[in-house]
C-alpha cells in the first residue's frame, strides 16, 4: 500500500488539470462506450500482470536473496504504477486510447510501428511461454494421473498434440470474443486458481523436510550437483536462507522480474472499455491490480524458495515432483497453473489483434471475419513456435530484454514528454524531466539484461541449459 499513497501524492497535480476540461473530456474519446465493472476490469488486469512468471519467481529469490528480491520486486512494481499513470495521462490529452495512436501522435507512423512491434513481440513471447507450460506440463498431469511410467508414444501424452487440442478447444473461442471485458469471468477463475497455487506452495512449506529427499534417489548425486550454488562444488549448507545473494544466475532474474508486471500492452484496451472511465477510476484499477500481484508473487516466491533453499528449479512445480511425483496435491496445483495459464492466453491476444489491425488497417471499422481470420493467424503461428521452438529461459529473457523496457519505460515516458503541449508542462518542468529519467531507466536496463543474457551465453555456463 505504500506505493499506492505514493500515487495518491502524485495524483493532485494532473487531477486539477483535468478538472478544468472534464466537461469536454467525456465526449473527446471518441474510440468506444465502456459497458465493463470496475471488478471485472481488475480481474481483466490482474490476469494479464499474472503470467508464467510467478512459476520463476522461487528461482529468482534464490539467486538474488530474500531482501535485495523485496526490493527489486518493490522497484518493479512502483515503476510499472508510475508508467500507467503517463499511459493514461497521455491518452487523455490525446482522447485516444491506444498504445500504437499514442505513438502516432508523438511520432508520425515510426512511433505508431514501434508501439504495435514491441506489443506484438511482448505479447507474443508470453502466449508463447504461456503454451510452452502447457506443452510440457500437461502431459506430465496426465502421466502422473494415469500412473503411466513409460511413454509408449500415446497421443494423449504427446505435448504437441495436447497443445493443439487446448488452442482449438479452450483458447480460439475465448480469443473469438468481440471485447475484453466478456473474459472478466475467465480471467477472476484464473486468479482464483492462482490464490490455490498460493495456498498450496504456503502449505506445502510445512509439509516438505528441509533438506528434501529425492524421489529418483539414483539421480540424487547428479542432480545436487547441478543445483549447488557454489562452483567450488561443496554442498550449500542447505537450510539456511540468503538475504542478499549475488551469482551469475542474478543475471536472469532481473529481466524475469521486470516480466512480472508487465501489463501496459492490456491498460489501454481495458480502460477503453471500462464503464464511466476516467482516468482517476483507471489508476485505481490499475493500483489494486498490481498491488495484489505484489503480495501473490512475494509470498510464492518466498515459500517457494523456504521449502527449497538452493535446489530450487527455475519451473518450480518441477522441484515438487522430484519429491514425490505422484503427490494428488501438486497434481491439482499443476492443473490451476495450467488452467490458469490458458485463461491468460486470451486477454494477451487482444492487444496484438489490435496493434496488427492498427498498422495493417488503421480507418478500418470492426469486422467478424478480419476479426478471426487474425486470431486463428496468431494462435497458428504461435502453435509453430511452440512445437518446434527452444527452452523457455531464452525465450523469457530475450524478450524480457528488449520489449519489456520498451512498453514499461521507454514508450511511456517518450510518448508523454512528446504528447503533453509545452505550455502546459515546459521540458524542463518535474514531471517531464521524471519522466525521462524513467526512459533511462529503461535503457540502462535493456543494454544491462541484453548484457547479461550474452555474457551468460558466451561463458556457456548457462542454467538454462541444464534446468530443463
Amino acid at each position: 500500500w505504500i506505493f499506492l499513497q505514493c500515487f495518491k501524492a502524485n495524483l493532485p497535480e494532473s487531477q486539477e488539470f483535468l478538472s478544468g476540461t472534464e466537461d469536454k473530456k467525456m465526449t473527446r474519446f471518441t474510440d468506444f462506450e465502456g459497458k465493463t465493472s470496475f471488478g471485472m476490469s481488475v480481474f481483466n488486469l490482474g490476469n494479464a500482470i499474472m503470467g508464467s512468471g510467478i512459476l520463476g519467481l522461487a528461482y529468482a529469490m534464490a539467486n538474488t536473496g530474500v531482501i535485495l528480491f523485496l526490493v527489486l520486486l518493490t522497484v518493479v512494481a512502483v515503476l510499472s504504477s508510475y508508467s500507467i499513470h503517463l499511459l493514461l495521462k497521455s491518452s487523455g490529452i490525446v482522447g485516444i486510447r491506444a498504445y500504437e495512436q499514442l505513438g502516432y501522435r508523438a511520432f508520425g507512423t515510426p512511433g505508431k510501428m514501434a508501439a504495435g512491434i514491441a506489443i506484438t513481440l511482448q505479447n507474443i513471447g508470453a502466449m508463447s511461454s504461456y503454451l510452452y507450460i502447457v506443452k510440457y506440463e500437461f502431459p506430465l498431469v496426465i502421466q502422473a494421473f494415469l500412473k503411466v511410467d513409460k511413454f509408449a508414444g500415446e497421443w494423449y501424452l504427446n505435448g504437441n498434440y495436447l497443445v493443439i487440442i487446448v488452442s482449438v478447444a479452450v483458447i480460439l473461442p475465448l480469443a473469438l470474443m468481440k471485447q475484453l471485458g466478456y473474459l472478466g469471468y475467465t480471467s477472476g477463475f484464473s486468479l482464483s486458481c492462482m490464490v490455490f497455487f498460493l495456498v498450496s506452495v504456503i502449505y506445502k512449506k510445512f509439509n516438505i523436510p528441509c533438506p528434501f529427499t529425492d524421489f529418483n534417489v539414483n539421480d540424487t548425486a547428479i542432480r545436487l550437483n547441478v543445483s549447488a550454488m557454489d562452483p567450488g562444488g561443496e554442498e550449500n549448507p542447505a537450510c539456511i536462507p540468503k538475504m542478499v545473494n549475488l551469482n551469475s544466475q542474478t543475471a536472469y532474474t532481473i529481466p524475469i522480474l521486470a516480466f512480472a508486471f508487465v501489463c501496459h500492452p492490456e491498460v489501454l484496451p481495458i480502460y477503453t472499455e471500462l464503464r464511466n472511465a476516467t482516468k482517476k477510476k483507471m489508476q485505481h484499477v490499475a493500483n489494486i491490480s498490481i498491488a495484489v500481484m505484489y503480495v501473490m508473487y512475494f509470498l510464492a516466491a518466498l515459500f517457494g524458495y523456504l521449502t527449497f533453499y538452493g535446489n530450487v528449479e527455475a519451473e518450480l512445480l518441477h522441484t515438487y515432483s522430484r519429491v514425490n511425483p505422484y503427490d494428488t496435491l501438486i497434481l491439482c496445483v499443476r492443473v490451476a497453473v495450467l488452467t490458469a495459464v490458458t485463461l491468460t492466453v486470451p486477454i494477451v491476444l487482444f492487444p496484438v489483434r489490435r496493434a496488427i489491425q492498427q498498422m495493417m488497417f488503421p480507418n478500418k471499422t470492426f469486422y467478424w471475419p478480419r476479426h478471426i481470420a487474425i486470431a486463428l493467424i496468431l494462435l497458428t503461428f504461435i502453435n509453430l513456435l511452440v512445437i518446434f521452438a527452444p527452452n523457455i529461459l531464452n525465450i523469457f529473457g530475450i524478450i524480457g530484454a528488449t520489449s519489456a523496457p520498451c512498453l514499461i519505460f521507454i514508450f511511456p515516458a517518450v510518448f508523454y514528454i512528446r504528447i503533453v503541449p509545452k505550455e502546459e508542462e515546459p521540458l524542463r518542468s518535474v514531471p517531464k524531466i521524471l519522466a525521462a529519467c524513467f526512459a533511462g531507466i529503461g535503457f540502462l536496463f535493456m543494454i544491462m539484461s541484453l548484457s547479461f543474457i550474452i555474457i551468460d551465453w558466451t561463458s556457456g555456463n548457462s542454467k538454462a541449459s541444464s534446468g530443463h
